[in-house]
């Protein structure tokens, strides 16, 4: 199971990063990437200090257990690496819908479109809800602690992205629009997580 794990984790960055980042600058001539503020301890330092955790984590996890020999009885690894596959499929379908608008990271003073179609009319965010599939995946492929570790400091970085960075950007950005979308449109899960009309 390790070694497909791997080829799955390393498959989807350089699909979902490396190629979807390539794509986006040929079409546009920019990256998409927008660097935080690095100013230590606020929450967009947070935010990347632990993106980062789970990107070197993620697969690490398979390449260790190549050498332990760590893997799940067949019909479990098979179930996770299930995962894994529906997961990659959810983020590069949600970055195609993104289209114009896929960005890595918030430029305040950047208005993209606030994408409501396709996925995102039953999530608002269903990248990060793809790629904790593919952690989720990869855990019960390659039970170990480093990638229960991954999955649990993805996790954390997602909740500081979205809850202290993003949606407090696209409140300010689209205001009554993205209220009234949060109102009817889980976070991560469809219906879990839907904010009320008058929340700030």
């Amino acid at each position: 199971m390790a070694p497909a794990a791997l080829v799955l984790t390393l498959f989807g960055l350089v699909s979902t990063l490396g190629l979807r980042t390539l794509a986006a600058w040929r079409r546009t001539g920019d990256t998409g990437f927008r660097r935080p503020d690095t100013t230590a301890l606020t929450a967009p330092w947070w935010g990347s200090v632990l993106f980062v955790g789970a990107l070197v984590a993620g697969p690490a996890a398979p390449a260790v257990a190549l050498f332990t020999r760590t893997t799940a009885p067949p019909s479990v690894g098979a179930g996770g690496l299930a995962l894994m596959v529906l997961g990659l499929v959810l983020v590069l379908v949600s970055q195609a819908a993104m289209g114009a608008s896929w960005r890595i990271g918030v430029d305040e003073d950047e208005h993209t479109a606030l994408v409501t179609r396709g996925v995102f009319a039953f999530v608002r965010n269903p990248v990060f809800t793809g790629m904790g599939v593919v952690l989720l995946g990869q855990a019960i492929a390659v039970p170990s602690v480093l990638s229960a570790a991954a999955l649990v400091v993805f996790v954390a970085a997602v909740q500081v992205q979205v809850r202290a960075i993003e949606e407090p950007y696209l409140l300010r950005t689209h205001g009554g629009a993205y209220r009234s979308y949060a109102a009817r449109t889980g976070r991560f899960v469809p219906l879990v997580g839907r904010r009320r009309r008058w929340d700030g």
